[in-house]
């Protein structure tokens, strides 16, 4: 199963971490009691080490790993969250990991490791959690980087630096799609990363990750090496979302999220953000967001506070050596458009349901993923050259890409003192009024807008009376024509002012005031 590395319930099952303590046991005390047996087996032991030139390669290894963690460990923080959690986002996270372990399973002294506070079995009350990810430095003045889940509804957001100060941070946006965030503490001349270029990576390199695994070991480094590239995520709950992940063997656990995985250079070419196990811990399989995805993401939050992804319209599959016959390709190579949305901007361009796509602006796609993410790093209204295989022959199709919106967290953003005004605050999900939702909810056609698809309890959203189903018409007396212009509606809004909306609700228009959030985040 698929586990987001900062569930602090550990997704362990009950017996994972006592056989974890009996093999520990079981290494360790044939070493102390058997000991003469070693001696007699070796033959040649004197008790004299081995000098550094007999063992010079792995010395020089060691001197390197030592140079880098020295190098990267100042840029790594932990990040400590409290967050609301909807019963939805709960479901949600107990599909991905699995049922977390109880208290009274773990031996005794153990429990504070996997989030049960004081060891005593206190459960959190309900709808509130904490939990511990992790964050890399990507700019002396305060930015960094993590993962949306891990800061995701978060009522107050605290980073505890290399030097072990403690800094209040605000979320400054985040990106679902990618699963990606940005926060910010008020300090200068921080020591920040350096990027690394994750097109350039191979199978086989090391690796090493920070973060701080079960949110309670923090600043740990693990080695190991990319086992593979261009990974989908098996488990994803959205056919849309970016794939492309780097696989890798070092270690990451729960608590890891959020925290970079660097190269030999100490360049940051990844951020840890899953893990595949049955267990809950890290069974070699961990996953990262390679740097180029992430660099563009987090550019895109601190400029705008929000990410604008683009969007074709179709739905794709990679090209096999199985398949590649059946549709007259000279290798295996491509993505295959299995549909195409109707009114989308592929439909509009010409593709059709077949095709293969083989090149984007003049560079070769390899697979649907590739084409995936670079489609939703491409800035919605920019017009991209399509290289296509229709029935075997070539053809160049220009199409102007879309934007993705899908349900979204309004403006992207929630969380204590975001950066400007933004919907995420007003604690509300919104969706395009399409053709399907129209007829769904008998929507008029004169109605134009933006359709709440939840509201999270509690929310000034709900103090103002909106609910699910509700279209939202205009902000502040300017009109909305969809998702997205509410949320630039809301960005563009004065800070600390309520907004005026006017709503569309069960077959009549009303006009309802929603109060400014307290400037604190509290809810």
């Amino acid at each position: 199963m698929s586990v987001t590395t900062n569930s602090l319930g550990a997704k362990v099952k009950r017996y994972a971490l006592p056989i974890g303590l009996v093999a520990a046991m079981a290494v360790t005390i044939p070493f102390v009691t058997c000991h003469d047996r070693v001696h007699a087996a070796s033959g040649t032991f004197n008790g004299t080490p081995l000098d550094d030139n007999s063992v010079s390669a792995l010395v020089s290894l060691d001197n390197a790993m030592e140079a880098i963690a020295s190098k990267v460990t100042p840029s790594v923080v932990n990040v400590s969250v409290t967050a609301k959690v909807t019963p939805d986002q709960q479901d949600e996270d107990d599909q991905q990991g699995g049922g977390g372990v109880p208290p009274n399973a773990l031996p005794p002294g153990w429990q504070q490791f996997f989030g049960f506070g004081n060891g005593q079995g206190m459960k959190p009350q309900p709808q509130i959690e904490h939990g511990i990810g992790s964050g890399v430095i990507v700019s002396p003045d305060g930015y960094i980087v993590t993962n949306n889940h891990v800061v995701q509804g978060a009522t107050e957001v605290r980073v505890t630096l290399n030097d072990r100060r403690v800094l209040p941070a605000k979320v400054v946006g985040t990106d679902k799609l990618t699963d990606l965030a940005v926060i910010k503490v008020n300090e200068h001349n921080l020591p920040a990363i350096a990027w690394g270029n994750s097109s350039n990576l191979h199978p086989g390199q090391t690796v090493l990750a920070f973060g701080s695994p079960f949110g309670y070991f923090q600043f740990s480094v693990t080695r190991g090496i990319i086992s593979a590239l261009n990974r989908p995520n098996p488990y994803s709950d959205d056919a849309r979302k970016p794939g492309d992940f780097i696989q890798t063997d070092a270690a990451i656990n729960p608590g890891n999220s959020g925290g970079p995985l660097v190269d030999a250079h100490g360049e940051l070419i990844g951020i840890n953000t899953f893990i595949i196990t049955g267990s809950g811990s890290f069974a070699g399989a961990g996953f990262a967001i390679p740097s180029q995805m992430v660099r563009s993401v987090a550019d895109e939050i601190i400029k705008n506070g929000v990410v604008h992804h683009g969007y074709l319209g179709i739905s794709m599959n990679d090209v096999t050596p199985e398949n590649s016959s059946f549709f007259n390709l000279p290798d295996a190579t491509g993505a295959i458009v299995s549909s195409v949305t109707p009114d989308s901007p592929a439909s509009q361009a010409g593709l059709k349901q077949g095709d293969v796509l083989r090149e984007l602006n003049g560079k070769k796609i390899d697979n649907g993923g590739q084409l995936q993410v670079a489609v939703s790093q491409v800035s919605p209204g920019t017009t991209i050259s399509l290289g296509i295989l229709r029935n075997g022959k070539a053809e160049t199709l220009s199409v102007k890409v879309g934007e993705f919106h899908g349900e979204k967290q309004a403006a992207g953003n929630s969380g204590s003192g975001a950066q400007g005004n933004n919907s995420g605050k007003l604690g509300l999900a919104v969706q395009d009024l399409n053709s399907d939702a129209r007829q769904q909810l008998n929507v008029p056609d004169s109605i134009h807008g933006a359709v709440v698809q939840n509201v999270r309890p509690g929310s000034p959203a709900e103090d103002a009376g909106l609910s699910q189903g509700d279209v939202i018409v205009e902000v502040n007396r300017h009109p909305v024509s969809d998702a997205n212009s509410f949320v630039n509606a809301v960005h563009a809004a004065p800070e600390g002012k309520d907004i005026l909306l006017l709503v569309w609700s069960r077959g009549g228009t009303s006009y309802r005031i929603v109060h400014a959030p307290a400037s604190d985040g509290g809810m």
